[in-house]
């Protein structure tokens, strides 16, 4: 609480700048949850000092561009990119050859299920630039179709919840497991939609 609490004065201060900048940092590995920044700028909003919606809009690209820098430095630079102190303390080697089998196993899915792992978007964004498994185009579009679950329920949160702290920390946690559900629902849809795609085209053939 404390924490959210020293986000949202600081927020108060210096406006969507303040959450834009901050969210792109998160995206470099700066050590601050990106769930919590998000829920400080709803919560700004919610206390007036923002528009909740341009919120929404300056949290999406925040988030974005610091993803599309970690996946850049790793299609660029690769695994040299590893020396880098920011990537060297999140990122070793044992860490990025487990992120470098799963991405063989699952590709593109991977950077979409990333989306919802705070502690490993980073090393698995950088790992996806270094794979040449997916494009830059279909990198921002998988992370932005998976930001559009996260980003807007943080930062409505937020908003709806300005006025009451105590309240508003009990969504938070409990944020977390209403994406996963809402995650969970969206796979189990897609699944059943290239099934029943995939039975219709067998029934045609026949």
């Amino acid at each position: 609480m404390d924490f959210l609490q020293t986000l949202v004065t600081f927020f108060m201060q210096y406006g969507y700048f303040a959450v834009f900048g901050v969210l792109i940092l998160c995206g470099f590995g700066l050590p601050v949850p990106e769930d919590i920044s998000l829920t400080a700028g709803g919560v700004i909003s919610g206390l007036g000092y923002t528009n909740v919606h341009i919120m929404f809009l300056v949290g999406m690209a925040g988030v974005l561009i610091g993803d599309s820098f970690v996946f850049w430095l790793g299609s660029h630079y690769g695994e040299r990119a590893l020396k880098l102190p920011i990537l060297n303390k999140v990122l070793h080697p044992e860490r990025f050859g487990k992120v470098q089998e799963q991405f063989k196993k699952h590709g593109k899915w991977v950077v979409f299920f990333g989306r919802f792992m705070p502690g490993l978007r980073m090393p698995i964004f950088f790992t996806a630039g270094t794979s040449g498994q997916i494009t830059f185009i279909r990198f921002v579009l998988t992370d932005g179709f998976a930001a559009l679950i996260s980003v807007p329920i943080w930062v409505y949160l937020g908003y709806f919840g300005a006025h009451n702290f105590d309240e508003l920390m009990g969504w938070v946690r409990q944020g977390q497991t209403i994406i996963l559900g809402l995650v969970a629902v969206a796979v189990i849809g897609m699944f059943f939609y290239f099934w029943k795609k995939k039975k219709s085209a067998h029934s045609e053939e026949i």
